[in-house]
C-alpha cells in the first residue's frame, strides 16, 4: 500500500515537473513574441531617420508585420499539418531567424524594402507561432486554470514589450542619432544604419537556441481536430453571415488590434514630437506596457467576480475616448502620458471581444477564430492611417482616428454583440 502510494506521489511530482518545464517553454515563446512585435516601436523614428523616411513612409514598419497575419494564414495552417505542432514552432522560429538575418545586407545598404521584407518574414513566422502556440496554454495544465496561464502569458508578452525598446536602444545610441535628423550626410548615416547589426545578430542566436530548445523539448503534440467546421459550411447547415455578431466581433477586433498598436509603436516619435530627446522617449513604451499589465492583474482579479467581460469592455472603450482627447488637447508629459494610459484602455480589450464574438456560433467555432487571427491586420493598416494623417496635420492631431474607432468598440460592448439574425 505504502509502495504504491509512493509510485502514484512520485508519478504526480513527475507530471507536474513536465507540466512546469512546459508552461516555462511556452511563457518564453510568449516573451519572445513580445519582444519582436514591440520592438516596433524603436523601428520606427531609427528607421525614419536612418533610411530618410517621411512619418507616413516610416510607418510601413507595421504594415509589413501584421499584414504578414494574413497573408501567412493559409500558409500557417498547411505548415502546422505537415509538421506538426512542436516542430511547427520550431520551424517558426527559424523563419523569424531568417527574417532577422535581412537586417543585416539592409543595415549595410541602407536599404528600406529590405528592412521591411525582413519585417514581414518574421511577422510571417510570428504568425505561425502564434498559432501553434495558443493550444498549449489549455494542454499543459488543468483546464480549470487555462485562463489563469493565459494572463500570465499575457503578462510575459507585455513585459517583453516594456523591456525591448530599452535594451535594443542602448545599441542604436539614439541620443546620438536625434543629432543626424534632417542630415544628409550619407557617412554618418551609414554608420547610424549598422548599428541595428549587433543586436539583431542577438537575436538571431535567441531564436535558434530557442527553436533547437522547442524540437528537443518533451511538449506533447497536438492532435488536429476534426474538419467539423469546414462540413458544416459545405452542407449549408449555417454561414457565418447568420452571426452578424462574429461579423461585427472581426470588424471589433481589427479596430482594436490597430489602436492598441498606435498606442505602443507611436509613442517613441510622438515623445520626440512633444520635445523629449531619443535617449529619454525609448522609455515611454514601457510605460504604455506597464499601464498594459495593470490592466491585465485587474482583469485577473475583477472579472467575473466583480464585473461582466462586456461590461469591462465598455469601461476599456469609454477610456480610450478620453485618454485620447487628453493627449490630442494637452501636451508635453501630460500628454505623452495620455498615450502611455491607452495601454491600460486596451488591456482587456483582445480578451473581452473574443468570447463576445464567438458566442452561440456552434460547429462554426473555428472559422470565426480563423477570421479574429486575421483581423490582426489592423495593426497593419490603422497605424498607416496614422501616420498618413500626421504627415497632413501634425502627430499630435492624428490621434483624432483613434476616437471613432473607440466608439465602434464602445457599440460593439453595447449592443453590437446581441445582434443576432432573425
Amino acid at each position: 500500500m505504502s509502495s504504491t502510494t509512493a509510485t502514484s506521489k512520485s508519478s504526480a511530482t513527475k507530471d507536474q515537473g513536465s507540466a512546469t518545464r512546459s508552461i516555462i517553454i511556452i511563457g518564453a515563446l510568449f516573451f519572445i513574441f513580445g519582444f519582436v512585435t514591440w520592438l516596433n516601436a524603436l523601428l520606427i523614428p531609427y528607421l525614419k531617420i536612418a533610411c530618410q523616411l517621411t512619418t507616413f513612409q516610416s510607418y510601413f514598419v507595421t504594415f509589413a508585420f501584421y499584414i504578414a497575419y494574413v497573408v501567412m494564414a493559409p500558409v500557417s495552417t498547411r505548415t502546422l499539418t505537415y509538421f506538426g505542432f512542436k516542430k511547427g514552432m520550431s520551424v517558426a522560429l527559424g523563419v523569424m531567424a531568417v527574417g532577422a538575418l535581412l537586417f543585416i545586407p539592409a543595415a549595410m545598404s541602407r536599404t528600406y524594402l529590405i528592412f521591411l521584407m525582413g519585417l514581414f518574414i518574421m511577422g510571417g513566422g510570428l504568425a505561425i507561432l502564434q498559432t501553434a502556440v495558443n493550444p498549449y496554454v489549455t494542454i499543459v495544465g488543468p483546464a480549470e486554470s487555462a485562463a489563469k496561464r493565459i494572463s500570465i502569458m499575457g503578462i510575459c508578452n507585455k513585459l517583453a514589450g516594456a523591456v525591448a525598446p530599452i535594451l535594443i536602444g542602448l545599441f542604436l545610441q539614439l541620443d546620438k542619432a536625434e543629432v543626424l535628423a534632417g542630415t544628409t550626410d550619407e557617412a554618418a548615416l551609414d554608420e547610424m544604419a549598422l548599428r541595428v547589426i549587433p543586436p539583431y545578430i542577438g537575436i538571431i542566436v535567441v531564436l535558434l537556441l530557442l527553436a533547437l530548445w522547442v524540437y528537443k523539448s518533451g511538449l506533447p503534440e497536438v492532435e488536429a481536430e476534426d474538419e467539423e467546421d469546414a462540413g458544416a459550411v459545405k452542407k449549408g447547415t449555417k454561414k457565418i453571415t447568420d452571426y452578424p455578431h462574429a461579423i461585427l466581433g472581426v470588424v471589433t477586433l481589427f479596430i482594436y488590434v490597430g489602436v492598441e498598436v498606435i498606442a505602443v509603436d507611436t509613442i517613441i516619435d510622438y515623445g520626440i514630437f512633444q520635445g523629449f530627446d531619443f535617449e529619454t522617449a525609448k522609455g515611454f513604451t514601457t510605460g504604455t506596457m506597464g499601464a498594459m499589465i495593470v490592466g491585465y492583474l485587474l482583469g485577473i482579479v475583477a472579472i467575473p467576480k466583480f464585473i461582466k467581460q462586456e461590461n469591462a469592455l465598455k469601461v476599456c472603450a469609454i477610456l480610450g475616448v478620453i485618454f485620447t482627447v487628453g493627449a490630442i488637447f494637452t501636451s508635453g508629459f501630460m500628454s505623452v502620458a495620455f498615450i502611455a494610459l491607452l495601454g491600460l484602455a486596451n488591456s482587456l480589450m483582445w480578451p473581452a471581444i473574443w468570447p463576445l464574438a464567438l458566442a452561440d456560433v456552434g460547429k462554426l467555432t473555428k472559422a470565426v477564430s480563423s477570421l479574429l487571427v486575421m483581423g490582426i491586420a489592423g495593426g497593419a493598416i490603422i497605424p498607416l492611417a496614422y501616420g498618413g494623417l500626421a504627415e497632413v496635420m501634425d502627430k499630435q492631431a492624428a490621434y483624432w482616428v483613434a476616437v471613432p474607432l473607440y466608439l465602434f468598440i464602445l457599440y460593439y460592448a453595447i449592443a453590437g454583440h446581441k445582434i443576432r439574425k432573425a
